[in-house]
């Protein structure tokens, strides 16, 4: 995969860089927006990491004009802050996904495969359930009465079962495709988040219900109207 990677603290671009290049990647390093543009008319990026808090030209901007060139060249946002306006302002830009820094490579790495996997997927931009819409482009979620304010763990849980269409999802499954490995996850924290998101849901009025199938695992059903 071709990579750019931006961020004007040239310590944090190099690990990222030798990092991704031990991972088989094809990686640009650039250090401000205007050279990250110029590398991306160059030749264009399958993916682009790239710094929040960049002098001259944020990373919200970047992104924006990133997508610009190319709207498949998805972008993975770096922030020190870990606010939700951050965040939501970032995937307004047009952001497929964001880390907090510090933030461990491996997490990087993985997320970097979920983005890449999802685009495979050609997943739809919404899903329609109940009362609830489920944006994966934006990673939010909302009701007639308003935005679900979720973490990004509690979307993440809540899209594996929106896309099931139904159909239960065991907990080994929730756990792959949220976590990225079972390795070490115990499996009763589905259930701590299955809790969050079944009071966030009542409390938004959704029109969904979160059905527990014992000994195996959830499943999302649209309630009776």
């Amino acid at each position: 995969m071709r990579i750019l990677v931006v961020d004007d603290e040239f310590e944090m671009a190099g690990l990222i860089n030798r990092g991704l290049t031990a991972e088989g990647h094809d990686v640009v390093e650039a250090h401000d927006g205007i050279v990250a543009i110029s590398a991306a008319r160059a030749a264009g990026f399958d993916l682009a990491v790239v710094d929040v808090m960049m002098p001259g030209m944020s990373g919200f901007e970047l992104t924006r004009r990133l997508k610009a060139l190319d709207s498949t060249t998805a972008v993975i946002l770096l922030t020190a802050r870990d606010a939700v306006d951050d965040r939501v302002r970032g995937l307004d830009s047009g952001a497929d996904d964001y880390l907090t820094k510090p933030f461990a490579f491996a997490e990087l790495s993985a997320r970097i495969r979920a983005v890449r996997r999802r685009d495979a997927l050609n997943l739809p931009a919404e899903i329609d359930i109940g009362a609830l819409t489920i944006d994966l482009a934006r990673h939010r979620a909302h009701t007639a009465a308003g935005e679900l304010p979720l973490s990004r763990t509690e979307f993440d849980v809540l899209r594996v079962l929106a896309l099931s269409g139904g159909a239960t999802v065991t907990r080994a499954t929730i756990i792959e495709q949220v976590w990225e490995s079972s390795t070490h996850i115990d499996p009763n924290i589905v259930d701590q988040y299955v809790s969050y998101l079944r009071r966030k849901l009542d409390h938004r009025e959704a029109g969904v219900r979160i059905m527990t199938v014992r000994g195996i695992g959830f499943g999302l059903t649209a309630m009776d109207p």
